[in-house]
């Protein structure tokens, strides 16, 4: 707000009005000479005295008009002052109040939560006591459910072992093609009910298997796997090696080599061939076993590469069908044996299994020994083209602690599938069929070729000569047969016990020493 300047005008005019009489009376008053001198020098001083009066006059309005603002603003300040004082002190007394209210209701809530707290330590106390107690029960009944699985798997193998070795019993004593049929069906279903039996016993910790004395070449190691699977039938070997397993891993590689092996028939279609090969690498020896079955996919083959892991012994995610991986698994890393899985060039999966060097030796060539005369009785049989001669060691049982001088019971199990299974291959239709196609053989071989025997005592036989020819006459017998019923059924493989038998037997009586040996019983 500007001041005003109507009494600054005023005092201006009053003072001018004044100093120009003064002025005036002086140059009246003054001389002729002196005259102009004095109206300059009165002018001059009414001029500063009218000036000087005005800024007084002015000054002093001012002066007035900023204590009158002081004035105002220091009564106004006071009054906000007085109102800020009583806000604050209002406000001061709602935050006490406020304050007090929080703090009692933080202390009922900290005495509800603590009670709350307190509750609930002494609940997960007890719960915890709970669950500790029924993990430890349930821990006491998986150890003992595992002890008694474990024992119950021993007892199977023991069964077993015994029902084989009663059944080769009755296999000697009985010459009937149909006893011997039936013998050999129960044979081959129990060697595949010890191969589940010895399958929990790996997966409950439990001691596998036997531990035989002597090495086991790589031919019976492949014949023991196929004996304990249902589709033998299907399984090819393509082997030349001459290497063999230590004793004591021999079992447990026939056993997982057996596991590939039923889960590669099992995955394949009915009709479709198993192939196995043996191939030596400079790590060791690799088993391939390539099917033409269903193609795993990336997951699939991660989690069976999972579960044949060495490092992986976890049971909590087996199946009660699908158990032959883990048991492969356990057998891996009890041996150092290393397993992968990979597309199969023939359509399906492959399965590699490679053994270290640790449990690898090489078998030295039997010598030739001097032919005995054998009985005249004995009909010289040969195996089918391309079987190896089984090799023979002794084991012990490892349940009834018996010694027993005996050939591996899986290998020999698996000559025999596979002698029969091969005999099935030659057509024979019924056991007259079969008995018949035997004495032709019988009487057919006459070139006097009669089995050698090797430096363990048993008879080295003439591969693929008197067999060979029974089944290219029973081929071309059974083709004459459907020829001249439909003539247009093809040729298929008979499963008939009786035809089967009846080879079986005959190849029997063929390598029967016809001497005692003198390791004992060989079989």
């Amino acid at each position: 707000m500007r001041p005003s300047t109507k009494p600054t005008a005023l005092a201006l005019l009053v003072t001018v009005a004044i100093t120009g009489s003064l002025c005036l009376w002086a140059v009246v008053a003054a001389p002729d000479s002196a005259r102009t001198a004095v109206a300059w020098g009165a002018g001059a001083a009414a001029v500063l005295l009218s000036a000087a009066v005005a800024t007084a006059v002015h000054a002093r309005a001012a002066v007035r008009r900023l204590r009158e603002m002081n004035a105002a603003e220091s009564s106004r300040f006071t009054a906000e002052t007085s109102r800020m004082v009583s806000a604050s002190a209002y406000d001061a007394q709602r935050f006490t109040a406020e304050t007090a209210r929080m703090k009692s209701a933080a202390a009922a809530e900290t005495d509800r939560i603590t009670a709350q707290a307190a509750a609930d330590v002494e609940r997960l106390t007890a719960e915890n006591a709970r669950i500790k107690a029924r993990a430890s029960r349930s821990e006491t009944e998986r150890s003992a459910a595992v002890a008694a699985c474990a024992n119950a798997a021993g007892r199977m193998q023991a069964l077993a072992t015994s029902m084989l070795a009663d059944l080769r019993d009755m296999e000697n004593r009985h010459a009937s093609e149909d006893v011997l049929g039936d013998l050999l069906h129960l044979d081959h279903r129990t060697a595949q009910a010890g191969r589940l039996a010895d399958s929990i016993a790996v997966l409950t910790g439990a001691r596998s298997g036997r531990r035989w004395a002597k090495p086991i070449v790589m031919e019976s190691i492949l014949r023991g796997a196929m004996g304990r699977i249902s589709g033998y039938q299907r399984i090819r070997l393509h082997s030349t090696s001459d290497v063999a397993v230590a004793g004591h891993a021999a079992e447990g590689v026939m056993h997982a080599l057996a596991e590939l092996l039923d889960n590669a028939a099992n995955f394949s279609p009915p009709t479709a061939e198993v192939h196995v090969y043996v191939e030596e690498v400079p790590a060791g020896i690799v088993l391939t076993v390539e099917d033409s079955g269903l193609v795993m996919s990336d997951v699939q083959l991660r989690r069976a590469e999972r579960a044949v892991s060495a490092v992986n012994q976890d049971l909590t995610g087996l199946s009660g069908t699908r158990l032959g991986l883990a048991v492969v698994g356990r057998l891996a890393r009890k041996h150092g044996l290393t397993v992968s899985f990979r597309p199969s060039a023939r359509g399906g999966t492959g399965a590699l299994m490679m053994l270290p060097h640790e449990i690898i030796t090489r078998t030295p060539m039997p010598t030739a020994a001097p032919t005995p005369t054998p009985e005249p009785a004995a009909r010289p049989v040969t195996a089918p083209p391309g079987e190896p001669e089984p090799v023979h060691v002794s084991g012990a049982d490892r349940t009834d602690g018996t010694d027993r001088t005996e050939a591996t019971e899986s290998a020999e199990s698996a000559d025999r599938t596979d002698a029969t299974g091969r005999a099935g291959d030659a057509g024979a239709r019924d056991s007259s069929r079969a008995q018949e196609i035997l004495r032709s053989d019988s009487m057919s071989d006459t070139s006097g070729g009669l089995p050698g025997f090797g430096e363990s005592g048993l008879p080295k036989r003439s591969r693929g000569r008197t067999l060979a020819a029974a089944e290219s006459r029973a081929r071309a017998s059974a083709d004459a047969d459907s020829d001249a019923t439909d003539g247009s059924n093809p040729r298929t493989r008979t499963s008939d016990p009786k035809a089967q038998a009846a080879r079986f037997s005959s190849f029997r009586q063929a390598v029967r020493p016809t001497s005692p040996h003198p390791e004992g019983n060989t079989r």
